[in-house]
């Protein structure tokens, strides 16, 4: 392949940037170098907890960090327990104290207390000058330290970004990404979340949760036994009590309390010891105090009421409780580390990745429901779980602190994606249609279509396909042209063009690699420029059997899976995947080749040279090739069939054969069907999918003998795949305008 064409997948270039960034942590430096003045600002207990191992990581280094302590927040207020004395225990010199909690416990109170806190930090950043500031999580108190560290232009490293939960805390915490120069994540998912933000990728360190260093040998102390009798009681024995821990969730206080009370309510029905936390300092937390006094659960002989626990201590109590009720995050993180059941209610936490001791009670509606779940979840075990990390990301943040090069401009840049302006046009969006132009280049026929956002197809350009390069783009201009023209008539607002091709595509650089044999003179093609330049508009391009995965995904039975398989079975056989929400391309775009999976070793020749391909006995010239062969041998015809000296014998003919009762023509479908069946068995084997969706002219004809091989040939697990056929009349054409409509309006496919 020429160099020119030699092209990386965004998986790639985040490997190799982030390999770069590896080695420019490990090279050494030459000569003295100043040392890090880092600024750690912590709110609350929570936060605190993972924001300790890194302070005394760095606090263990001095020849290479200076430290900083700020608190603020919650820990400074009596009644959630001065819990800033833990961090002098800790024997952390604490460098300034600001009281910037407003109280009222409702939204308006947390509002001021931002505002509060933005009047007062200015000093104290401008006083300590930090190269650094570390900033946790997603609490309110944290967005107004990262507004005030960007505005005075102190760089921003924020822990714990590009997680998704169910709260206000979702976009504070992805403000605080945006406002923030760099990154460390607890989770692969949270790392590809902030890439899809336009984060870049060398900014973003995969280390997982700091408490999980912690955690993970944690559970191994011999006095917890000693911690359990002096916070619970002398006659609790392990595994026999509950820990509870649930906090208002802003956007939807009065449920959050009904809630609250419900779980008291099952708790005391439980009749087992309790030790209860009380709530945070958000909006509500105050009504939840209220509810818990007038049950009596302060004086209640079954409950421990608690404003603080150590974290060390707290580790302890979680490792070895018998279940963990509530809605923290500490619930579905670090609870997970000692396999210790947890239910989960309400939404707070929805979106989390969670282990299998996590039950989710989301609509926590009836005492009935959480106390059933306590049934189910107290004193069960699960495997230890690592999502959030290995017990090594101390060690990790702090290489990546030293990695951070102070002559970098402090301006943060954003990867946006790599396509053209778009010239707007002067006319009034509200009344327009938004709308995409799709092109589907097949081996016979050029498609143009104008396709609106729900999936329509406005208007349809058919005209054979020329033969030459030249011709071919000439004509896809002129027809997208025209198409333009008549969008302008139609009301609809073109957003941009994609593109479906045959073959093999670099959807990033919107080249043809290699292209099928249907289209000649179609290899090495940069498609995106020529038509970019001459139209003005973004320009997509991919595969014709990802187009066809993108269709279904956005306007078909796809639409909500997560993971499924689109396979086409027409002239050729192609297809798409979607795993986790996302096209698999592959390390050299050559996934999804679901036609060229060999299904027998000594099997037809395939179109790509190889012998025994799925496309070698199921597509349309596989059975074209079939009927011809037939009907040389003058086994096609049957009574009631004729084929007329002029027209071309091809695939139908063969099916029109089989359904008057020719036994050779059943014969090769049930060939091809058992091949096709056999190819989709091995995908369910390695991917497996929840859905197959079959697409293309020949679907229909396929569905009944897929079926019947995966009931025969998967293993069990697998025998319960959906297989449907698809609904959608232009796959091809829908998915490059899927491409369009996706990434114009700012969603992700």
């Amino acid at each position: 392949m020429p160099q020119s064409v030699q092209v990386r997948n965004t998986h790639e270039l985040y490997y190799l940037n982030t390999q770069r960034a590896q080695e420019k942590m490990e090279r050494p430096e030459k000569g003295l170098k100043q040392r890090l003045r880092v600024c750690v600002a912590t709110c609350n207990r929570a936060d605190y907890s993972k924001l300790a191992p890194i302070m005394f990581g760095i606090k263990s280094q001095p020849e290479i960090f200076d430290l900083e302590v700020v608190v603020l927040g919650s820990h400074l207020i009596d009644d959630y327990g001065n819990t800033f004395r833990m961090i002098e225990q800790d024997e952390f010199d604490i460098g300034s104290k600001l009281h910037t909690i407003v109280r009222g416990e409702d939204e308006a109170a947390m509002v001021e207390s931002v505002g509060l806190a933005l009047v007062k930090l200015p000093d104290v950043l401008q006083r300590l000058a930090p190269d650094i500031l570390l900033v946790h999580g997603d609490r309110f108190d944290a967005l107004a330290l990262a507004t005030a560290a960007s505005l005075m232009n102190i760089r921003i490293l924020h822990l714990e970004g590009g997680e998704v939960s169910g709260t206000i805390d979702d976009s504070i915490r992805h403000a605080i990404s945006k406002l923030a120069h760099y990154h460390a994540v607890c989770t692969r998912s949270a790392e590809r979340h902030l890439i899809s933000m336009c984060e870049d990728h060398s900014h973003i360190l995969l280390a997982g949760c700091p408490s999980y260093d912690k955690l993970l040998s944690a559970h191994k102390r011999d006095d917890y036994a000693d911690i359990i009798k002096s916070w619970i009681g002398d006659e609790v024995k392990e595994q026999d009590y509950i820990v509870a821990l649930q906090h208002p969730v802003t956007t939807d206080i009065k449920n959050s309390i009904k809630i609250y009370e419900l779980m008291l309510d099952a708790i005391i029905s439980f009749n087992k010891k309790t030790l209860i936390l009380f709530p945070n300092i958000d909006a509500g937390s105050k009504e939840m105090v209220r509810v818990m006094r007038r049950k009596g659960i302060e004086q209640h002989p079954k409950f421990r009421a608690v404003k603080h626990v150590p974290f060390d201590q707290f580790i302890q109590l979680i490792a070895h409780a018998g279940c963990m009720i509530g809605n923290s995050s500490c619930g579905v993180r670090e609870a997970g580390a000692f396999g210790t059941p947890v239910i989960n209610l309400g939404t707070r936490q929805t979106g989390r990745e969670t282990g299998e001791n996590v039950l989710h009670v989301r609509d926590a509606d009836t005492h009935n429901k959480i106390y059933h779940a306590l049934e189910l979840q107290f004193g069960k075990r699960y495997p230890c779980s690592k999502i959030y990390g290995d017990g090594n990301a101390v060690q990790r943040i702090l290489k990546f602190l030293q990695a951070i090069d102070l002559s970098e401009p402090l301006q943060k840049k954003f990867c946006f994606p790599l396509v053209k302006e778009c010239i707007s046009q002067d006319i009034d969006h509200i009344l327009e249609t938004q709308s995409a132009l799709a092109v589907d280049l097949g081996g016979t026929n050029l498609r143009v279509g104008i396709v609106s956002m729900k999936g329509k197809v406005v208007k349809k350009y058919i005209q054979l396909n020329p033969k030459t390069f030249e011709e071919r783009i000439e004509l896809i201009l002129t027809m997208c042209k025209q198409a333009m023209v008549d969008a302008v008539h139609l009301n609809c607002r073109i957003l941009g063009v994609g593109v479906s091709t045959g073959g093999r595509v670099n959807p990033q650089d919107g080249v043809v690699l290699h292209s099928t044999k249907l289209i000649n003179e179609w290899s090495s093609v940069d498609i995106r420029t020529p038509l970019s330049s001459a139209l003005h508009l973004p320009v997509w391009v991919d595969n014709d059997g990802n187009c066809a995965a993108l269709a279904e995904k956005k306007f078909g039975h796809g639409k909500g899976i997560e993971n499924f398989v689109t396979i086409i079975t027409g002239t050729g056989i192609g297809g798409g995947i979607i795993q986790h929400n996302d096209l698999i391309h592959g390390s050299t775009f050559c996934a999804a080749e679901l036609g060229h999976i060999v299904v027998s070793l000594d099997g037809p020749e395939c179109m790509c040279g190889s012998h025994g391909c799925i496309e070698a006995y199921s597509s349309g010239l596989a059975l074209q090739r079939e009927a011809k062969r037939l009907h040389d041998e003058d086994l096609l015809l049957v009574e009631g069939m004729t084929v007329n000296n002029k027209e071309q014998v091809n695939a139908i003919h063969l099916i029109h054969a089989a359904r008057l009762g020719n036994s050779k023509a059943e014969s090769v479908l049930h060939t091809a069907g058992t091949a096709l069946g056999l190819g989709i068995v091995n995908i369910l084997h390695i991917i497996n999918p929840s859905l197959v969706i079959l697409s293309g002219v020949l679907a229909e004809h396929y569905e009944n003998p897929v079926r019947h091989v995966i009931s025969q040939r998967a293993l069990f697990s697998a025998q319960g795949t959906k297989i449907m056929i698809s609904e959608l009349e232009d796959p091809a054409l829908l998915g490059a305008a899927s491409m369009v409509l996706d990434y114009t309006t700012r969603r992700t496919f």
